[in-house]
């Protein structure tokens, strides 16, 4: 049977880099963090962190099971908070960070009826699809797409299973003949979206031995994801969306998907938080809310 404490005590450490720091966190004493570390691993038969006098690192086996010790962790605070959220009220100050083309079409509405649940609660809002550090930047949580780098971040999934929709408009098609393979795409104006300073211009098609990347060449290209939803929308070449990003424009007739029967890019929606243990009630109160919202509109 693995515990609870013992879980919170491995991804702790993970985090903190230190059995001693995450027992000082956890007000354990060494001894028994090191106790709860041991019985872990003893009841999943496997070294999950290789430690020294002077440094603690996570084992493959150790990373690939962190991600699965979060969400346990995360499921028990978000059905405590559950249970507790009809006996209090969530106040205070949220501030996220979100993509600026999820962000101002459909995330703001949303935002408005969370706010509305929750009348004392304050909300400062980021919306730009620069990566916030959550850090170093007042950023409590930020909301993003792709799968996460950061192993000490927390990362929550909204939709997990999101994907890219290669999208262009009725009046570019009514120009120009559909693509009928991937490859095609080099004979197209593609809509290129740049975060940072790299241009996602290598456009992901399929998976393992199937898996195809074509670069496609266009001649504009932006860091704000809004903008290349518009460009798409007017008939100027092109787009790779998420699908969240174009869903309601593909429902209007504005953007028409196409190469339907190729596996897109995986593009998860995750919430993102820089604390393991810590995750206030407004936080998970954010993430029921926002995981049951997501399902309701893709269900639409």
């Amino acid at each position: 049977m693995i515990r609870f404490d013992d879980l919170q005590v491995f991804v702790s450490a993970a985090a903190l880099g230190s059995l001693s720091a995450a027992a000082r966190e956890l007000n354990l004493s060494p001894a028994l963090a090191s106790v709860a570390l041991k019985r872990l691993e003893h009841a999943l038969g496997a070294q999950l962190l290789i430690r020294s006098t002077r440094s603690l690192r996570l084992t493959a086996i150790g990373t690939q099971y962190l991600e699965h010790a979060q969400q346990v962790l995360i499921a028990l605070q978000a059905g405590t908070a559950a249970v507790k959220q009809g006996q209090q009220q969530i106040t205070g100050e949220l501030s996220l960070s979100m993509p600026s083309d999820l962000g101002r079409n459909l995330l703001l509405p949303c935002l408005d009826i969370f706010q509305s649940e929750h009348p004392q609660l304050s909300l400062r809002v980021r919306c730009s699809d620069r990566l916030s550090d959550l850090y170093r930047q007042p950023v409590d949580v930020a909301i993003r797409y792709g799968h996460l780098v950061d192993s000490a971040l927390v990362a929550v999934p909204l939709v997990a299973d999101n994907r890219r929709v290669l999208c262009a408009s009725p009046e570019f098609l009514a120009q120009y003949p559909e693509p009928k393979t991937p490859e095609d795409l080099v004979q197209y104006n593609c809509l290129q979206f740049m975060l940072g300073d790299t241009i996602h211009d290598k456009w992901q098609f399929g998976s393992g031995q199937n898996l195809q990347l074509i670069s496609v060449r266009g001649n504009r290209v932006s860091d704000d994801g809004e903008c290349v939803r518009r460009w798409a929308i007017a008939g100027y070449g092109i787009a790779y969306k998420s699908r969240l990003d174009a869903l309601a424009d593909l429902r209007a007739g504005r953007l028409i998907a196409l190469l339907e029967n190729y596996e897109p890019e995986p593009a998860p929606l995750y919430l993102l938080c820089a604390q393991r243990l810590s995750l206030s009630p407004a936080v998970i109160a954010l993430h029921v809310f926002l995981k049951a919202y997501f399902a309701r509109y893709l269900e639409y």
